[in-house]
């Protein structure tokens, strides 16, 4: 496991887990987590659930993201194009919408943001049955939604640099979205297993 953040001082690009807002998909269940500025940590045993946070303006042109990230009980592979069959360790997503769209957009719950039609989101993912770098379509969000595959089903501590702009430019075709939210999950509802990973150190800059 990688050790968590030492305390300190956020920086106006580091997004701090604290004041997250825990959305489950049910009445019942629904993950375990553990927000501690620095570092966010999960439990999930046969659940699904997402916390989210809305992006601070300063940071809507953000260009690249940074992270941590560990796994140390894992999903099975599974294929992330399965609706109801998608379970994985983790997701970073990231939520992009039109200056216009973005604006009238604060303030808006997680829910109503990913049905919003102009929303754009790159799910990171460490998950799956898939390669290194498969972009997979969401079953979920449809042309709204893509996912991108860091790491497969598995165990480990990694860290992570994405390149958001080349991203949005090669699966949606326009980079000039705004980064307005910010969201991880960990899913293992379908298949019944058990996750308990942790990701720290985010950072949005450029």
């Amino acid at each position: 496991m990688l050790p968590a953040a030492a305390p300190g001082p956020l920086s106006a690009a580091e997004i701090a887990f604290s004041g997250w807002t825990h959305q489950r998909f049910s009445l019942l269940g629904g993950n375990t987590w553990r927000q501690g500025g620095r570092d966010l940590g999960v439990e999930s045993n046969g659940a699904v659930s997402l916390l989210w946070a809305a992006v601070p303006q300063a940071s809507w042109q953000a260009s690249t993201a940074d992270w941590t990230w560990s796994v140390e009980v894992s999903v099975p592979p599974t294929d992330l194009s399965l609706r109801g069959g998608d379970d994985r360790n983790l997701s970073l997503y990231t939520i992009f919408a039109p200056p216009d769209v973005a604006r009238a957009a604060q303030g808006m719950g997680i829910r109503k943001l990913l049905e919003n039609p102009d929303i754009r989101v790159l799910m990171y993912v460490w998950g799956g049955a898939h390669d290194r770098g498969a972009t997979v379509p969401s079953p979920y969000l449809g042309a709204r939604g893509r996912t991108i595959v860091l790491r497969p089903a598995g165990v480990g501590q990694h860290r992570e640099s994405v390149n958001l702009r080349a991203d949005l430019a090669r699966v949606y075709g326009r980079d000039d979205l705004a980064l307005i939210g910010v969201a991880v999950s960990a899913d293992s509802d379908d298949t019944k297993t058990r996750i308990k990973a942790r990701i720290g150190n985010l950072r949005f800059s450029g």
